[in-house]
């Protein structure tokens, strides 16, 4: 197969070469909510083509080299007193695969545990290049189903206007989680 990047052949859907040259994190921080921080790792200009492949077949292999490059690497270097989960934004598998729990599962770690099903919106709403008046008149509506730990981390792919991330976050705490940060891939005010 040939690198998407640069079009060389390649074992891996991005060359090791394109990996280390385009896809070396970068923090971005913002806070949502007044508080909970988001921590995001590439400047959305720079991986927009490869998140654009979310909803097709080759978007498992992106993602899954996305959340290694990013994620992996952060949980891999994250020290904590004790064990918190990770929670993906909807993890709901739609198109055969979901990318968010591609996501958090490169989060598993000494400290992080993820977990699924556990925050679900019930509003399939489409909220791709709408404004925040649009996504707060069309709340995602999260179902929550209970978990272990107290303290958790939120993953998403991109955060916009935090309108998802705030609700979500907002859901956690009604049932007395602490939501220590949430990590995306890029933040779209990150241009």
């Amino acid at each position: 197969m040939r690198c998407m990047m640069c079009e060389r052949f390649s074992f891996s859907h991005i060359c090791r070469s394109c990996q280390t040259t385009f896809l070396t994190p970068t923090l971005h921080k913002r806070k949502i909510l007044g508080s909970v921080e988001v921590l995001s790792f590439f400047p959305y200009d720079d991986i927009e083509p490869l998140l654009l492949t979310k909803h097709t077949d080759v978007g498992y292999y992106i993602y899954t080299i996305l959340a290694k490059r990013a994620l992996g690497a952060f949980a891999a270097q994250w020290q904590y007193e004790h064990r918190v989960n990770s929670i993906g934004i909807d993890d709901n598998a739609k198109g055969g695969y979901s990318h968010t729990a591609i996501l958090n599962r490169a989060l598993k770690s000494s400290r992080i545990t993820p977990v699924y099903g556990k925050l679900r919106a019930t509003n399939d709403h489409k909220y791709a290049g709408k404004s925040v008046e649009e996504r707060l008149l069309n709340p995602r509506g999260f179902n929550y189903m209970p978990f272990e730990q107290e303290e958790v981390i939120l993953v998403d792919d991109i955060v916009t206007t935090g309108t998802t991330l705030s609700e979500a976050a907002e859901v956690l705490r009604s049932q007395g989680k602490k939501v220590l940060f949430c990590l995306t891939l890029t933040d779209a005010e990150n241009r």
